[in-house]
């Protein structure tokens, strides 16, 4: 049996600038479920894993800050979706890798992010889940070696995280079909779902 590798020290970005088209264009990440605002629920998991704690927003900056080590924006003129926000937190992470989560998975458990890290601790390559046949890009965690990849990738017109990651070989970590962890809470009926 193989031995089980130390995991890998990392930085952790919060994707939190969409435009909320499904939200009625409100904030994702600062809407309420069960009580608090979605990014809270993934910074109070997050917050002892790591010394940097980076969100990725395009507006509510002052709140965004009191969460996170350092605060990172699109730089562009519209929002340009998740890869944009990846490419930011790419370019300021201070840890080996960057464990990349969506603010709208507030089911996320330290289960499966230790497992994430587990798995770029034996091979060194970019990871993202799997779902049956479905390719689940976020969360996921890259080695900094990708953000040269990213930036050229990017500069080529690319926007998409998924085929990105797999022009990048990414390894898939497979999760259940059903898996309550990842519910995407992107529209307000799923702001009732229970914890």
């Amino acid at each position: 049996m193989k031995p089980i590798s130390p995991l890998p020290a990392c930085s952790i970005l919060l994707l939190c600038g969409g435009e909320g088209r499904r939200m009625g264009g409100r904030d994702k990440g600062l809407l309420p479920w069960q009580g608090l605002p979605m990014v809270e629920h993934l910074q109070r998991l997050v917050r002892p894993l790591t010394a940097d704690l980076i969100i990725s927003c395009n507006r509510n900056f002052t709140r965004y800050g009191a969460l996170a080590d350092q605060l990172v924006a699109d730089g562009t003129q519209d929002y340009a979706g998740p890869l944009a926000g990846i490419r930011m937190g790419l370019r300021v992470m201070r840890e080996p890798w960057l464990l990349v989560l969506p603010c709208d998975l507030p089911r996320l458990d330290l289960a499966l992010l230790q497992q994430m890290r587990q798995c770029a601790a034996q091979e060194q390559r970019p990871w993202l889940l799997q779902q049956g046949e479905q390719v689940v890009p976020l969360p996921c965690i890259l080695p900094r070696s990708s953000v040269s990849a990213l930036e050229q990738a990017w500069a080529q017109g690319e926007r998409s995280p998924r085929r990105w990651l797999q022009q990048q070989g990414a390894a898939s970590l497979h999760c259940a079909v059903d898996d309550p962890r990842l519910y995407n809470f992107n529209t307000p009926d799923y702001l009732s779902i229970p914890a």
